[in-house]
């Protein structure tokens, strides 16, 4: 897959909650820097943080659009998931992707993080 068909893959398989397609565009040894997770380091830690996501009732990312410039790309987002007991976010963002060898190597999302707030009160 080229750069623009991993995005676009990315948002296709966290939109239909097949989590282990999401894990499986991951380098081995990814480096992720997520505005609520925090710097992530190594497959094993990207599992573990998506881990909340895994549990919404319902988790749609919305793919704006994208710049691809050959091993990079940004994509503009916005999601609405509800993760039960009236925990609705409504957010929008933009990710920033590195391919290396036809995965993930890294990757970095930037967003107001109040809308998450829901999630941790």
């Amino acid at each position: 897959m080229n750069t623009r068909q991993i995005v676009e893959k990315y948002f296709e398989s966290v939109n239909s909650g097949q989590w282990e397609d999401y894990i499986s565009l991951f380098a081995d040894d990814p480096v992720m820097d997520e505005q609520i997770a925090g710097h992530l380091v190594g497959i094993e830690e990207v599992r573990r943080g998506i881990e909340g996501l895994r549990s919404a009732p319902r988790f749609n990312n919305s793919l704006i659009d994208m710049v691809v410039e050959g091993d990079s790309a940004m994509a503009r987002w916005r999601i609405s998931a509800d993760f039960g007991n009236g925990r609705i976010v409504e957010a929008q963002g933009v990710n920033y992707y590195r391919i290396a060898d036809g995965k993930i190597a890294y990757f970095a999302n930037y967003h107001d993080t109040k809308p998450f707030d829901v999630l941790f009160g």
